[in-house]
């Protein structure tokens, strides 16, 4: 019993002492100027489902402050970022940004996006077949017609 509380008390040493390694979680500054152009619904949809990962405007949680899991969280807005970033949007040639919503469409049908771990926090962000078709129609829309 005695080695069952020192174990104890060592995990929840560690627990506090890794809450002491810094964590960059930062929003770098962006010009509106080359953020996403879309229709209202469109825009709506995506800044609620996908802003927090994929964009310079990351609402951080309670949760991103807390390790280990503020290293996960921090981690995945990272990576979102690089591989789309909404705030930049317009900093993208055409071909690219049109590449971004074919891929973008295939995750969410995959179920791959909205992350299943974020919609457990966020249940508001998982997307509706309504909320898919919007952004299907957005994706596949020549960008002269919208």
């Amino acid at each position: 019993m005695k080695k069952l509380n020192y174990v104890l008390a060592a995990l929840i040493i560690l627990f506090f002492l890794i809450q002491l390694i810094p964590v960059n979680r930062v929003n770098p500054e962006f010009d509106v100027e080359f953020e996403l152009e879309a229709p209202v619904k469109v825009k709506e949809i995506i800044v609620n489902s996908c802003f927090d990962c994929h964009s310079n405007q990351t609402d951080w949680p309670w949760y991103s402050y807390v390790a280990p899991v503020s290293w996960f969280v921090v981690n995945h807005v990272n990576e979102g970022r690089e591989h789309i970033n909404f705030s930049e949007w317009l900093l993208q040639i055409e071909e690219k940004r049109e590449k971004i919503k074919e891929e973008m469409i295939e995750e969410i049908e995959e179920g791959e996006m909205p992350l299943p771990g974020y919609l457990m926090m966020h249940s508001v962000a998982e997307l509706t077949d309504d909320q898919l078709l919007v952004l299907k129609t957005w994706a596949f829309a020549k960008a002269d017609s919208i």
